[in-house]
């Protein structure tokens, strides 16, 4: 392995060759040439500052749940986001401002807003991965996303060698991206939330959930109910961690629902009907002006890739669960599960003339 660069900060948890199958979701993921862990903002800074200075590639590392490195590792220097840290203030009458630092553990985070009786993060609970990740992909479960709560966030901008502050408005966020994805220019340091203050959830809209509830779509809900039937719904598919179930060795939703322009939708449902039989109801929900987006699961599913179905060798699968989390049964590589991957896109856009895309964030890898 190569010797740590110069310049790092005196201090630092520096070593060499660590394998980032321990640092992901998937366990999967070869070694890392240099490996950094930083406990303050002020570390990742001067870490990254380090590394850019030496002319090094450079990996951020957070939960590890969105992402896939291959097998061959990271051939550079992976720094590990670990400072933590949180408070609250008032924002204006009803609500209060939430500034949590990157490294804090997402659903952590969220549990405590429960506690506390704050409206806003409970649909998003479960999620696995840190704080610093979710403006990123503007993550989303059960008609909640991070942009509906999110005021600003704080980054390090490696070009212009600064900290500064973006407000929501400048992060470009739409469905599970923003301008900081495929960005590795700018890292997230700290966010900032906005959350109502009266124990109440967001409005409930999405159906599933409203199901579970028993309540009307749009209605408010103590937010500790919210909570848990989300929690609940996510067991059901695999999508809490959890060390002994192999149905969460897993990236979360592999794939992103395919979001189609208004323009194109009619004869891309006609081709998805024709496939599937006319007596078959598509789903098919608004996504934003203009689009439409489908269900890559149920895409998957009328592809013929049924819950469990093996990849060359075995040794990767879909969940037994969910059909859209790919999962390491245990003693797959990362190939195993990237295989597979292909077979399922291959097979639903032969199927469909649909191209789905990966979701997480591919390191050294490709499909």
């Amino acid at each position: 392995m190569t010797s740590l660069p110069l310049g790092l900060p005196t201090g630092l948890d520096q070593r060499t060759g660590v394998p980032l199958s321990g640092y992901t979701t998937l366990r999967l993921g070869g070694p890392a040439a240099r490996f950094v862990a930083a406990a303050s903002a002020e570390e990742l800074v001067a870490a990254i500052r380090a590394v850019d200075a030496a002319g090094e590639a450079l990996l951020v590392v957070g939960g590890g749940s969105n992402l896939v490195v291959g097998d061959l590792g990271f051939d550079g220097t992976a720094v590990r986001v670990e400072h933590r840290g949180s408070k609250i203030d008032t924002a204006e009458p009803g609500r209060v401002r939430l500034t949590v630092e990157a490294g804090e553990d997402w659903d952590t985070v969220v549990a405590g807003t429960v506690e506390a009786g704050l409206g806003g993060l409970e649909c998003l609970s479960g999620i696995p991965g840190l704080v610093g990740a979710t403006p990123v992909q503007n993550v989303g479960a059960y008609g909640v996303e991070v942009s509906q709560v999110l005021e600003s966030v704080d980054v390090f901008d490696r070009d212009a060698g600064d900290v500064r502050t973006l407000r929501v408005d400048e992060l470009g966020l739409d469905y599970r991206t923003s301008v900081l994805k495929g960005n590795d220019r700018v890292v997230v340091l700290r966010a900032r939330f906005v959350l109502t203050d009266d124990g109440q959830s967001a409005p409930v809209r999405y159906t599933e959930l409203a199901r579970a509830l028993g309540v009307r779509q749009d209605q408010r809900v103590p937010v500790a109910d919210a909570r848990e039937a989300v929690l609940a719904l996510r067991r059901g598919k695999g999508m809490v961690l959890d060390p002994t179930d192999h149905d969460t060795w897993s990236a979360g939703s592999f794939f992103t629902n395919p979001v189609i322009p208004a323009e194109r939708v009619a004869a891309v449902l006609a081709t998805v009907s024709e496939r599937v039989g006319p007596e078959v109801s598509v789903p098919c929900y608004p996504a934003g002006p203009n689009a439409s987006k489908l269900s890559a699961a149920w895409l998957i599913e009328r592809a013929g890739f049924t819950k469990g179905h093996p990849g060359p060798g075995a040794r990767a699968a879909l969940s037994t669960k969910h059909t859209l989390a790919l999962t390491n049964r245990g003693d797959a590589t990362t190939a195993d599960l990237l295989a597979l991957a292909a077979e399922v896109r291959t097979g639903v856009l032969t199927t469909f003339g649909i191209q789905l895309d990966a979701e997480p964030v591919l390191v050294n890898c490709t499909i």
